[in-house]
């Protein structure tokens, strides 16, 4: 860590946070629970290990080796990017990049010079629960990573036996969906499901934010914020947009998924695709909204999932539909309409588009997106962590 970085005195009662995205990437659930955390405590958050190859298939991640390894990034949050060994995930490999991992961690925890209250590893290939002293370990199952193993580019023996492995090892399991929560309980554990959340307040002020320079579409816009890969049902979006409806997309789309089928819906003259976009500048987006689409596969990973836009949406006051998704039957309100197939699916977003957004439905919107904050679940976490603390 540089001085520049302006490291602090010793940190007491660390939270290290193992997370599944960099923390320069798309923000997703581990970025906005690490900044929620550090209101409670300092939070390290820790990169998926990294090798010295990702940047050639990842140029974005360039940045993260180029960096010190060990970096201050606001006041109570550190970021460490572990640098293993090339294939950190395949099977013989796995192992080896645990051991650096493991040493990356000591040394990191022994810069900033505090004890650590808790590790929350999100990681189900990498044990590192006991490498820092912590008090609690913690397994954070925030997906159905075994039923995505093939989206993840994952080997899913390897992974359905090293998961196990890691959540029977630590002394609390965090399940982020009732599918997962299910799993894990038919597997012999107590998982406590606390769900993903969502960053209520930056959407507070939406209908004031600046007009995005590229989403000059007619209203009522119909829009997707997230990302477009094998998860996402193109039907679904390709229906809305086959009506002649405004179809605004936000986010980054995998190159490997169905390239020349997306270009032709992107290429429509009713349709927008902007790229991925930071999260400060979301707001802008979610303003020309008025209907945010969740048009997700039925897959085991989506049916183990947590869909973070349903949320967002919701916390911006606009309409939402989805596909029928575990996690949004969880959610129990009519302020979400569930829909499949692409006839049904358009149907409803025209339904809603044709409503009229009144300030009390915008209300009861941002009152229960508010109801499941990331202040909130940081909270639950922080009380389950210090439940299991030792006395």
């Amino acid at each position: 860590m540089t001085a520049a970085a302006g490291q602090p005195g010793p940190w007491e009662d660390v939270i290290v946070l193992c997370a599944t995205t960099r923390y320069d990437g798309m923000p997703m659930g581990d970025w906005h629970l690490a900044k929620a955390l550090s209101r409670l405590a300092p939070v390290l958050f820790v990169d998926p290990p990294m090798s010295w190859l990702t940047p050639l298939k990842h140029p974005d991640a360039r940045g993260a080796l180029t960096r010190p390894r060990l970096t201050m990034v606001r006041p109570g949050t550190a970021r460490l990017t572990p640098v293993v060994q090339p294939c950190p995930s395949r099977p013989g490999m796995a192992g080896l990049a645990t051991l650096l991992t493991r040493r990356h961690l000591r040394r990191a925890l022994a810069r900033l010079g505090g004890r650590v209250a808790a590790v929350i590893s999100g990681w189900p290939l990498y044990p590192v629960h006991g490498a820092c002293g912590e008090r609690v370990s913690v397994y954070w199952a925030k997906d159905d990573f075994v039923g995505g193993a093939a989206l993840l580019g994952e080997n899913s023996r390897l992974l359905a036996v090293r998961e196990r492995r890691i959540a029977c090892a630590a002394d609390l399991v965090v399940a982020a969906n009732p599918v997962v929560a299910s799993t894990w309980r038919s597997r012999g554990l107590h998982p406590l499901l606390i769900p993903f959340g969502t960053d209520a307040d930056a959407y507070l002020d939406v209908d004031n934010a600046p007009l995005p320079p590229d989403a000059g579409l007619p209203a009522p816009v119909m829009g997707f914020v997230g990302r477009i890969n094998s998860r996402t049902d193109l039907s679904l979006l390709e229906g809305i947009a086959s009506r002649g409806r405004s179809l605004l997309l936000v986010g980054p789309k995998d190159p490997g998924f169905e390239p020349e089928r997306f270009a032709a819906l992107a290429s429509r003259p009713n349709v927008r695709w902007v790229g991925p976009k930071p999260f400060e500048v979301l707001p802008s987006y979610m303003r020309v909204i008025d209907v945010g689409l969740v048009p997700y596969r039925d897959s085991a990973f989506n049916r183990g999932s947590f869909p973070l836009k349903t949320l967002e949406y919701l916390a911006a006051a606009r309409a939402v539909v989805g596909t029928d998704l575990p996690a949004t039957r969880w959610l129990a309100t009519d302020l979400v309409c569930i829909a499949n197939g692409p006839v049904e699916f358009a149907d409803q977003a025209d339904r809603l588009a044709a409503a009229r957004r009144t300030p009390e439905i915008a209300a009861r919107r941002r009152e229960f997106a508010s109801r499941h904050s990331w202040a909130g679940r940081a909270q639950e976490v922080y009380a389950a962590i210090n439940a299991h603390c030792p006395d």
